[in-house]
């Protein structure tokens, strides 16, 4: 019999049932065989020499091609050979899983020596690198069970007889082998680990607990990296080494910003100097939020439960919610904390229910949509202590969170509104590299499929009118509701996911958000999830990375130091400092007895971005001599020109545009 094989051009070609995809590509033309390492089949991902038993659409995935795809294929591929080089070098070592994660791939191990060291990181990528050109095909054989478990026991492989016990009953043990050695995976893999190539690179080794639990054996985590050419990957270590030397949390300390500590896992404590960058931003964005007709609001940080329970979060979310019983502690020493039942609150994780319940005081009409609610709403998400990651992973997070409540025939116009505003707000602090995501329905979700189907097919029209191109995340929307996401590019090219705006059917009618519409029946409202910052935390911390602590005049904690060179001149910088701060200018003064050349090369490690250095000629003149942060050489102007200059280059973006259109 024979099966119909759709090209990505729309040509179709019959085959014999059992044709394999290696002979397809083959047979269409040798070259394009040599470069082809997997095959889609039916949009799947799928091994190059499985066999075709039904009819359906094929796409060659080739090495050279640059997709997804290939590069999730390569480090796929590099982590069974690094798997491979370890046990080749430490035969007892026992291997465990090994996936694919963001830039790169990593594999857990145990051996009873211990972790790796970095040292010997070298020794496994010589290794990886004779495995790789010894050529071994990939080969997939389907085992039972039995023969699994069995083959795994005897090699001393307890973790892999483990994960046999956990693959579910209706689907097969799939075991690949590469020459002689083999590893229990899901595949696909490319036709051989040659295909894997050279340019790769193994980065840094991590303790890990078998499964994430703290009472299971500690494994020696291997993390690498891996990309189709070498260009790419010292591109990317070159990136990295920027990465590191931008660490928001060692600038953080070096400029005495904010820290964090054990007894308050997650939460940022925020140091006078930070908290002036976290009051500029929080004051911009209100602004514009303030003059895009949003109103503000202030909801309570601790609910009861029931609140969560009918938005769905309580069946769904809960483990990442921090949950409070209702009753009143117990003083008694010796006794436990809680002596009584007591019905459960929880700390917000987000604000949505709360805004729903100011929506629903008082009868809405349709002439009162559309409600824009903002709030800066302190949030708590019960985070894994494993999974924090100073600013950009936190407990406690404060987002420039807004619901806007609207009626459907309003959808395009609102999103639209909105997508303006954050690309104007992107715009002002620096990035202009945006990608939008449109996130479809998940596995699980909340809902009729009808109401998705509705959901995102609005939410996509709305963002075609704004004239934007996006991308479609298949099965990576909310529970609730389908969502766009705004990744932005920093200085060094990574890519960051901050904003969204997800339109969402089901909480209005969970928590009963109707209004009266015009011909007087009550309809549900249509709820717009949306933040442009996402949390302030997450934002300030890419933004220290993005500009490597050398934060826009607006935002830097101080903006000018005035420094004197002589004592003579102390009287004057005291007096051009209250002229500074009384314009507004967030200035300091430095008057300690120390040679000039120190004061600015230590003022320039603090990142302040203009000095006013003052001597006894200056005071005498009314000038200031000024240095700018990371140039060289010096100017020297009159104070007051000097001061002028300043205020408009403080001047945060958004009044500056005002000021501009007012002019």
């Amino acid at each position: 019999m024979s099966i119909k094989v759709t090209f990505p051009d729309g040509a179709a070609r019959d085959y014999s049932r059992g044709t394999t995809g290696t002979e397809i590509v083959e047979g269409i033309s040798k070259s394009l065989a040599k470069k082809t390492v997997a095959m889609k089949w039916n949009g799947v991902l799928s091994d190059l020499s499985d066999a075709l038993d039904a009819d359906g659409a094929i796409e060659f995935v080739t090495r050279d091609g640059g997709s997804k795809d290939v590069l999730e294929l390569i480090r796929h591929d590099a982590a069974h050979v690094l798997a491979e080089a370890v046990q080749e070098l430490w035969p007892q070592t026992q291997v465990t899983i090994g996936p694919v994660i963001e830039n790169g791939f990593y594999y857990d191990f145990y051996r009873e020596a211990g972790p790796f060291t970095e040292d010997e990181l070298r020794v496994i990528e010589k290794k990886m690198a004779e495995i790789i050109e010894r050529g071994a095909a990939f080969t997939k054989e389907v085992w039972s069970r039995d023969e699994a478990k069995s083959w795994f026991e005897t090699k001393g492989e307890a973790f892999k007889v483990e994960l046999v016990d956990a693959i579910p009953a209706d689907q097969s043990i799939k075991m690949y082998a590469q020459g002689q050695w083999k590893d229990l995976c899901r595949g696909p893999h490319m036709r051989s680990v040659k295909d894997v190539g050279q340019a790769f690179k193994l980065t840094k080794v991590a303790g890990a607990y078998w499964r994430g639990d703290s009472n299971r054996p500690v494994l020696s985590r291997i993390y690498g990296t891996a990309f189709a050419t070498k260009d790419e990957l010292d591109a990317y270590l070159l990136m990295m080494e920027e990465a590191e030397k931008r660490d928001h949390r060692k600038i953080g300390r070096d400029l005495d910003l904010f820290h964090l500590q054990e007894e308050a896992q997650g939460s940022v404590f925020w140091h006078p100097r930070g908290y002036v960058i976290y009051n500029q931003m929080e004051a911009y964005i209100r602004r514009r939020l303030n003059k895009s007709g949003y109103v503000e609001v202030k909801t309570p940080q601790l609910m009861h439960a029931k609140f969560w329970e009918q938005s769905g979060h309580w069946g769904k979310y809960r483990e990442n919610m921090f949950v409070v019983p209702d009753a009143i502690p117990n003083t008694d020493e010796d006794g436990p904390v809680l002596t009584e039942e007591a019905e459960y609150l929880a700390l917000k994780p987000m604000n949505c229910p709360a805004h729903v319940q100011i929506f629903n005081q008082g009868i809405k009409s349709y002439r009162d949509l559309p409600l824009r609610m903002a709030e800066f709403g302190c949030c708590h998400r019960n985070e894994a202590h494993g999974a924090l990651h100073g600013l950009m992973r936190v407990r406690q997070m404060t987002q420039d969170d807004a619901h806007i409540f609207c009626r459907e025939d309003q959808i395009q116009s609102e999103t639209e509104h909105f997508v303006h505003l954050l690309y104007s707000v992107y715009g002002h602090l620096g990035f202009d590299n945006v990608v939008i995501k449109l996130a479809t329905r998940p596995e699980k979700f909340g809902g009729t499929i009808e109401r998705w189907d509705a959901a995102e097919k609005a939410l996509g029209d709305a963002l075609r009118a704004t004239g934007y191109d996006f991308e479609i995340a298949e099965g990576e929307g909310a529970f609730y509701a389908p969502k766009l996401e705004f990744h932005l590019k920093d200085a060094i090219g990574r890519s960051w996911q901050v904003g969204t705006l997800q339109l969402d059917y089901v909480l209005p009618e969970r928590l009963g958000a109707t209004y009266v519409a015009e011909d007087g029946s009550r309809q549900y409202a249509v709820m717009l999830h949306r933040a442009i910052l996402g949390s302030l935390e997450r934002f300030i911390g890419i933004l220290i990375e993005n500009h490597a602590g050398k934060m826009p005049m607006w935002l830097a904690p101080t903006q000018v130091v005035v420094a004197t060179i002589v004592s003579e001149a102390d009287e004057y910088a005291e007096k051009l400092v209250r002229q500074l701060r009384d314009a507004g200018i967030r200035a300091e003064i430095d008057t300690r007895n120390e040679k000039i050349n120190y004061k600015v090369r230590e003022h320039s490690v603090g990142k302040v971005p203009l000095m006013f250095v003052v001597g006894k000629r200056e005071a005498e003149e009314g000038n200031v001599s000024i240095r700018r942060l990371g140039t060289e050489g010096q100017k020297v102007e009159p104070f007051m020109d000097a001061l002028v200059s300043l205020m408009a280059e403080a001047t945060p973006p958004d009044l500056k545009d005002s000021a501009e259109k007012a002019a």
